[in-house]
């Protein structure tokens, strides 16, 4: 990152020492330097007081089926906090698939999704981002 522009200084590129800037972003720069969104750093869920990266958890399901779409929406839980659901656009998808990966890879069950919801398409937004409020009210109506 090469600087700020602020509203007080219109046009004037206001430069940082540490070129870099904290947005809350997850980002993967390829080859060419071209960035790509993704996920959001903030996407937690505290279940069973465990910390647990719901973008993490949808890296899980890409690498497991990477050809389908897929968001894990975190709701409460009476008993653990919250709990974990898979949306996914993958009409086979199981979630013996994810644990068998979680467990190869040493990840934690508390980690894989119990619930999952399989959809004929996931909604985004008019960037092509996934609708993740739409996704929560969708799966708050699929628990209650």
């Amino acid at each position: 990152m090469l600087g700020y522009l602020k509203s007080d200084a219109p046009g004037v590129l206001e430069k940082t020492e540490i070129h870099t800037y904290d947005t809350g972003d997850i980002v993967t720069i390829d080859e060419d330097g071209f960035i790509t969104i993704q996920g959001r750093a903030k996407r937690f869920a505290k279940i069973a007081g465990e910390m647990v990266s719901l973008t993490a958890v949808e890296g899980y399901a890409h690498h497991v089926w990477p050809d389908h779409m897929h968001a894990v929406i975190s709701i409460a839980d009476a008993r653990k906090g919250e709990q974990l659901i898979l949306m996914t656009d993958n009409s086979e998808a199981e979630r013996s698939e994810l644990l068998e990966y979680a467990k190869n890879q040493g990840i934690t069950e508390l980690m894989i999704p119990k619930t999952l919801h399989i959809m004929d398409s996931l909604p985004v937004l008019a960037t092509g981002k996934l609708d993740y409020v739409a996704l929560q009210n969708l799966a708050t109506g699929i628990i209650q």
